[in-house]
């Protein structure tokens, strides 16, 4: 007599059997849990925090140069000619982004985040440099405002892909319970750059005459990108790759030896937009609403206080400093508190108070003295705090680890290239057009509009697993009792833990 064949029915259905109930009772054990090693995690926030300080210091200085930059590389413009010069180049910087951002995010994805975000640092920090060492118009004529633009172009590409690979790189690192903390220290260092760029500003203004300023002191504060992009590159080269990313990687090289498809392997451009429109579309609306009020108080203001309230440039500078200072301080905060009541309900206050606040805070700052315009850089600035301290978090979990370097270079710079790149620009043109100081507030309420929208689709994330990985926690305590209650747990999704589960029940 001969054996049944292996795939008679019975075996199969054995077989299958077998594997609904293995996939049933499959749930999270130690071995499933990422415990976070400590002395890597501080690497990754110190080598992420001084890459985001140096990107937003070199935009921080041209913002705060902008006029100055105006005269010398458009010598013989009307001075409102010269204001949109040097924003429109601003803005220019930003069209490069998505491309950076695309070509960075992809190669983020497949060669690791460390070495991109390497990378975008040294191309960010040469291209700053250069700056400080271009001839101006009255030395090479036409060739100045060219050069800068190229520049310019050249920055945005590098940019293109900081802001995305240091939001994944640390998401990915930090425990899920203390991410919102954690990603918020980017947006911490980011604005504290700004500052600095502010302040170094701000000293030469006061201890150099306005000759000496046009004439060579304006290029110091770029010559300074260099030695500080080393240390910050020095920083960076000292940390990992994630361990999501890691596993995402073996992930894929074990489905590709089995000859099969996985959902790990990392999405070109046209299956990631066919995969996540939904995801990207949330995050270019969120991106928009939020950096458009960030721009305002930080790029524009120097020009809008200057040249349309009439302060010298001096004082154009100091009076957003403290205010860039304090909510540099109070960043953290807002993303402690986004760990505790959820990062969804963070960012409708921040929404909800850029479009509140934001004909108020022009007001007072239209009003004229200085008390005033303080409290209208203040106002203007709350909506800020609650809304970058929680983008940094919120919007690398809309996508799974293996496209989330690629998902985040496509819908951060796109958007910030339409909406928050032009911002400045936008601004001054309808304050040109419109005759009206007031312009402004109303554009900020426009996109703060559609941002709020964009909320009421975002899937709340906070204390839970990234997509595409395991739980992650700060101690071994943590994982035991992660484990332990991991039924009654509502951050955790056996079912997205594991997709098996929900395809064999």
């Amino acid at each position: 007599m001969s054996t049944p064949p292996s795939h008679a029915p019975w075996r199969r259905r054995l077989l299958d059997r077998l594997r609904r109930k293995e996939a049933e009772e499959r749930r999270l054990t130690i071995d499933d849990v990422t415990i976070v090693d400590r002395p890597m995690l501080k690497k990754a926030i110190a080598g992420t925090v001084v890459g985001n300080l140096m990107e937003w210091y070199d935009i921080g200085i041209y913002g705060y140069l902008a006029v100055i930059i105006g005269r010398m590389f458009l010598p013989d413009a009307e001075a409102g000619a010269q204001s949109l010069f040097s924003l429109g180049v601003f803005a220019v910087t930003f069209v490069a982004r998505p491309l950076g951002g695309v070509v960075l995010g992809q190669l983020g994805d497949r060669l690791g985040r460390q070495r991109v975000l390497a990378f975008t640092l040294i191309m960010m920090a040469a291209a700053t440099f250069l700056i400080g060492v271009l001839p101006d118009y009255s030395v090479i004529g036409i060739w100045a405002p060219i050069l800068l633009i190229v520049l310019k172009l050249l920055q945005g590409f590098s940019t293109g892909g900081e802001y995305a690979g240091a939001t994944t790189f640390i998401t990915e690192y930090a425990p899920d319970r203390r991410r919102g903390f954690y990603a918020s220290l980017l947006d911490c260092g980011s604005y504290m750059g700004f500052a600095i760029g502010a302040a170094f500003v701000s000293v030469l203004q006061l201890t150099l005459s306005p000759d000496a300023m046009d004439s060579f002191a304006w290029r110091i504060p770029f010559l300074v990108a260099l030695p500080l992009g080393a240390i910050a590159i020095y920083f960076r080269l000292k940390i990992e790759d994630t361990p999501a990313f890691r596993e995402a990687q073996e992930a894929a090289e074990r489905a590709q030896e089995e000859a099969r498809d996985s959902a790990e392997a990392p999405k070109g451009v046209l299956q990631l937009l066919r995969s996540f429109w939904r995801e990207l579309l949330t995050a270019f609306v969120l991106v928009a609403a939020a950096n458009t009020v960030g721009y305002a108080l930080t790029s524009y203001m120097p020009t809008y206080l200057t040249g349309t309230l009439g302060y010298d440039e001096v004082h154009g500078t100091l009076l957003t400093l403290p205010v860039l200072v304090a909510m540099s301080t109070a960043i953290p905060f807002t993303g402690m508190l986004s760990d505790r009541i959820g990062r969804r309900k963070v960012l409708f206050i921040g929404a909800v108070t850029a479009i509140v606040l934001a004909i108020p805070s022009f007001l007072f700052m239209m009003h004229g003295a200085i008390w005033s315009t303080l409290l209208g850089l203040i106002l203007l600035a709350v909506p800020v705090t609650f809304y970058v301290a929680n983008l940094a978090s919120s919007l690398p979990a809309l996508f799974p680890t293996s496209s989330r370097y690629g998902g985040m270079g496509i819908s951060y710079n796109l958007s910030v290239a339409i909406f928050a790149g032009t911002a400045p620009f936008i601004m001054e043109a309808l304050v040109q057009m419109t005759g009206s100081a007031l312009a402004p507030a109303f554009y900020v309420i426009g996109t703060s509009a559609a941002g709020f929208l964009a909320i009421l689709a975002l899937r709340e994330s906070a204390r839970r697993p990234l997509p595409g990985a395991m739980p992650t926690v700060a101690t071994q305590q943590e994982a035991i009792d992660l484990v332990r209650t991991q039924d009654d747990n509502p951050d955790l999704d056996l079912d997205e833990l594991f997709p098996e589960r929900r395809e064999e029940v």
